[in-house]
């Protein structure tokens, strides 16, 4: 079973998604984490899957799950803390994300036998499951 894709009061579509660069991060207490720096949607229909975020002083990017954001004038809330966030697993910025980085992102967030990474689970080793979305100029 995989979860609903955009029904109301769940994220935003992709385009309003898109919006998000820039933005503020705060975690589920309100402590500042980062900033959006891009969507990541799925490689086979481009639905939003992952924020990639700057966190910490050295700029270090880490993903987010979509699924777990609200968004407000010129921030996101997610329903993580501010030290599990800090502790996910790093990404490249701007490269898809492969099937088993994306697990290890499910992993790290106990998103478990459902939703995304039931999905995920679903494709070939060393698959490219997810990807940056193109930001319109």
């Amino acid at each position: 079973m995989t979860e609903p894709k955009a029904a109301r009061g769940s994220p935003a579509p992709l385009k309003e998604a898109l919006g998000w660069v820039g933005f503020r991060v705060d975690d589920l207490n309100g402590s500042r984490v980062g900033t959006v720096q891009s969507v990541y949607v799925d490689a086979a229909d481009d639905e939003p899957v992952w924020l990639g975020v700057k966190v910490g002083r050295f700029g270090r990017v880490t993903a987010l799950p979509y699924a777990e954001c609200a968004d407000g004038p010129g921030r996101i809330w997610v329903a993580q803390e501010r030290k599990t966030i800090r502790a996910a697993p790093a990404i490249e910025s701007g490269e898809p994300l492969l099937r088993e980085q994306e697990l290890e992102l499910c992993a790290h967030y106990l998103i478990r036998q459902r939703g995304r990474q039931a999905e995920v689970e679903e494709r070939a080793a060393k698959a490219i499951t997810s990807r940056p979305a193109d930001i319109p100029s």
